[in-house]
């Protein structure tokens, strides 16, 4: 694959590499691909890069960075790789049609379009006469489901940068406006145990079933309805429960049944209150708990100067600095835990993410590409 001589033909090369998460029915070590390709490419553009572990996860993060100011203050972007499903896509997934304007292909608004966007950015800074800070570009695995890249990015590399680390810009469809605070999630599984038996005796046995019945009942009249957090930039907090698996075959009293719970946390909401208020909720039923899940929520305290920073840079090329809330979670929840300044812009509409023609207009790549490369211009504070 030939080098690409725009930010359009970058966007394209990236939706050819078919990096669908595996929990979305993937292919394990799909992104490694797309990750060697990149690799390539930075390496060429005079760009530094490194593969980086991700513990429980087979692929590895890609750091690409240029260090023109040894010592000097850094500015990170951050994008992930993989993608949802292709399954009821009505577009080719992974030709990257570009047609009325539009680039189609699963990722090019969620979220390569940011990525092309950033790596593109990397690229024009590298070949600057004048180039006040060191710049760095974050590629990580497994956003979509788990987000264990950017955990373990997080836990480790990011300390590295921070005491020199004027912000970390995470790329997500956005339209270009900065969300300097979002909401968090909780998740868990709910299980509940019985006795097997033949259907002919019900009475030998316990219905796993039926005891999350009563879970489920609890759940939907005293804790859902309980759930009242709201945050001014976020909206409100949010319970549900999506998924539920129980028995094993039509004529046997099952033993076993399970639930899949979603709370959705506003700024302010810890895991340690969300948690306690669920086991006071199903106290004195007969319920097990495990494959806790959280992303802590971000608000914009720590993101307040960051976002003031960029504010005249996104001006300068036309766009609505206003900083905003959203009620998603995103990768930049764990960078701002880790006290990073972090918050969340790119390029594309969050509502053509994950849709059967997903597509992001390539005007506003181009401008995002600006964007990101007018911030690593700006002058040193």
């Amino acid at each position: 694959m030939k080098p690409p001589t725009s930010v359009d033909e970058l966007l394209a090369q990236m939706v050819s590499f078919d990096t669908v998460n595996p929990l979305f029915g993937g292919t394990t070590g799909n992104e490694t691909e797309l990750v060697s390709h990149l690799e390539k490419l930075a390496r060429t553009w005079g760009l530094t890069t490194r593969r980086v572990p991700v513990a429980g996860n087979p692929e590895e993060n890609l750091i690409v960075t240029c260090e023109p100011v040894p010592g000097g203050e850094w500015l990170m972007f951050e994008s992930h790789l993989d993608t949802v499903s292709v399954v009821g896509m009505t577009v080719p997934p992974h030709a990257g049609r570009i047609e009325g304007g539009k680039l189609y292909g699963r990722g090019a608004c969620d979220t390569k379009g940011s990525g092309a966007a950033m790596l593109w950015a990397l690229r024009e800074f590298a070949r600057d006469a004048r180039r006040p800070r060191n710049a760095a570009l974050v590629f990580v695995v497994d956003e979509e489901a788990r987000m264990t890249g950017a955990q373990a990015f997080a836990r480790t590399e990011l300390k590295t940068f921070l005491p020199r680390l004027r912000g970390v810009i995470v790329g997500e469809p956005t339209q270009l406006r900065p969300v300097v605070a979002h909401n968090g999630v909780i998740r868990w599984r709910t299980i509940t145990r019985g006795r097997a038996a033949h259907s002919s005796d019900p009475s030998k046995g316990v219905s796993a079933i039926s005891a999350m019945r009563q879970v489920l009942e609890v759940l939907e009249t005293r804790y859902i309805p309980g759930v009242t957090g709201w945050h001014p930039m976020t909206g409100r907090a949010a319970a549900s429960v999506n998924t539920i698996r129980g028995g094993t075959a039509v004529n046997i009293i099952p033993d076993y049944c399970e639930i899949e719970c979603d709370r959705r946390t506003v700024p302010g909401e810890t895991a340690e209150a969300v948690l306690a208020e669920r086991d006071v909720v199903l106290a004195g039923l007969p319920v097990e708990h495990d494959s806790l899940y959280v992303v802590p929520s971000m608000d914009d305290v720590q993101s307040r100067e960051f976002h003031r920073w960029l504010s005249p840079v996104l001006a300068h090329h036309g766009c609505d600095a206003t900083g905003r809330g959203a009620p998603y979670v995103t990768d930049a929840s764990h960078y701002a835990a880790a006290g990073a300044p972090s918050l969340v812009l790119g390029p594309g509409d969050l509502a053509q993410a994950h849709t059967k023609d997903e597509w992001i207009a390539l005007d506003q790549l181009r401008v995002a590409a600006d964007v990101y490369l007018s911030a690593l211009r700006a002058p040193v504070a």
